[in-house]
């Protein structure tokens, strides 16, 4: 099952990259290219809890969701539009549900595409499910359900498949509330590359047998739970020097779904997504200010820097004044994407990503990491040992506190509460082995004692 790892950088520098442009579009849904030329909105909701009452009321209301965004869309005058559906529970449980959702999302976006010729693809991002009570349960019996709920997606009208998978998020929940960056490292760049690979593998076989994409995933689990706990600049619940290193390892690990056959576009939360572009050359979904109706950042532009797709993250359905919360923030998406397609027509699209990018490169040790030009270094960390899951992850660690004291050294200010989490990381790191078997292996004995959820065999251990 051994995936294809990445030894080199798609790019041959950082400033080869830009926002709707990628090394390798993808062909997907009703005539949409992504990354091809031009910058594609991506919107993203939820339906109210009560719609989940049933599988009549939650279809009904994907229904409507639909219609609302196809509707504005076309009456604003948008070329393009991906729809992502994030499943509630009820869908990927029950995987006829999910795939009913599919079917009526794609037939109301087929009579919009072949009436007003509206490009668009729809997006389903099935739920990770593979949890059992207090244990998860990454290879057993719920796995073979997870996978159902892909295949009837996809032969249901889901253009791009894409999961926010789980995997090393026991360890990492214990870790991260000790400030323990081994733990961390093991989690994410470990474990969670590991399942990551199992289910790549199989998500894009699915993905092959039915024609669609296999499109990507992303460590909403672990480093968004980094970047969410650390919160903003008055927040000290956890240093962002520490949510920063959480994020550099993130990156090795999403990159394993494209390692593992995924072709992108790689799923909007995942803010490693611009390293794992640098390394991949395929096109990536971003959010940024765009996902302020689901959480608060401190990077809202920065992000939109090197986006192929550009998405607010979720948003409820329900009423604004200016219609449905759908259509408000499917229309502020389409002004961003026609303000960045029209960057690129004009051949300004570099002097856009770098306003974009200086715009808050300096606001937060996460957006200075994410700044295009040390994202890219950090790619370069990764594949100098892409062959060893551990080592890549280390690097890329180590490379993010680097690169951060640079910027400490530059423009961007850091606490004390944060240089001393930085120099703390930074010497936990440097006491690490080179040696993965030794890592894995004290890992192994020092959480199966410590982390009662933790079953190494969810891992093949």
């Amino acid at each position: 099952m051994a995936a294809k790892r990445y030894t080199s950088m798609a790019y041959a520098n950082a400033d080869e990259m830009t926002f709707g442009v990628s090394k390798y579009p993808v062909k997907a849904g009703l005539g949409l290219e992504i990354g091809a030329g031009y910058t594609i909105p991506e919107i993203n909701y939820a339906p109210r809890p009560e719609a989940g009452a049933s599988k009549e009321k939650l279809v009904k209301e994907y229904e409507r969701i639909t219609t609302d965004i196809m509707e504005r869309m076309v009456q604003v005058g948008f070329p393009a539009i991906i729809l992502e559906t994030e499943h509630v529970q009820q869908m990927s449980n029950n995987p006829s549900w999910g795939a009913e959702v599919a079917h009526a999302q794609k037939t109301i976006m087929e009579k919009y595409h072949d009436e007003y010729g509206i490009k668009c693809a729809l997006r389903h991002t099935i739920g990770d499910i593979r949890e059992n009570r207090e244990f998860m349960q990454l290879r057993g019996d719920k796995y073979s359900v997870f996978l159902e709920a892909f295949e009837q997606c996809a032969e249901n009208g889901a253009d791009l498949l894409s999961v926010e998978s789980m995997g090393g998020k026991e360890i990492f929940d214990y870790a991260v509330l000790r400030n323990d960056i081994p733990g961390m490292l093991y989690a994410i760049g470990c474990l969670g590359s590991i399942d990551m690979e199992m289910i790549w593998t199989d998500i894009s076989k699915i993905a092959k047998k039915t024609g669609t994409v296999s499109a990507g995933d992303t460590d909403c689990s672990q480093a968004n739970t980094a970047m969410f706990i650390g919160g903003g600049l008055l927040n000290k619940n956890l240093a962002h020097t520490i949510a920063v290193i959480a994020r550099a390892i993130s990156a090795p690990r999403s990159l394993v779904a494209y390692e593992a056959g995924a072709v992108g576009p790689g799923k909007d939360c995942g803010y490693e997504n611009i390293i794992v572009k640098a390394i991949t050359g395929m096109p990536m979904t971003m959010e940024g200010k765009t996902s302020t109706c689901a959480h608060s950042d401190v990077m809202g532009n920065l992000v939109m820097q090197c986006c192929d797709c550009w998405s607010n993250e979720s948003v409820e359905y329900h009423g604004e004044f200016g219609g449905t919360t759908v259509q408000c923030w499917s229309e502020t998406l389409a002004y961003d994407c026609a303000l960045m397609n029209t960057a690129l027509e004009t051949k300004n699209d570099k002097v856009l990503r770098d306003l974009m990018m200086l715009s808050d490169r300096y606001r937060d040790p996460q957006a200075y990491m994410l700044a295009y030009d040390n994202a890219y270094r950090v790619g370069q960390a990764i594949v100098k040992d892409g062959d060893n899951i551990y080592l890549r992850a280390k690097n890329a660690a180590v490379e993010c506190c680097k690169i951060v004291e640079e910027g400490a050294a530059d423009k961007l200010e850091l606490s004390r509460f944060e240089t001393k989490a930085l120099a703390d990381a930074k010497a936990a790191l440097e006491a690490l082995p080179d040696d993965m078997d030794k890592f894995m292996g004290d890992c192994l004995t020092k959480y199966k004692n410590e982390v009662k959820v933790f079953k190494p065999e969810n891992y093949g251990l």
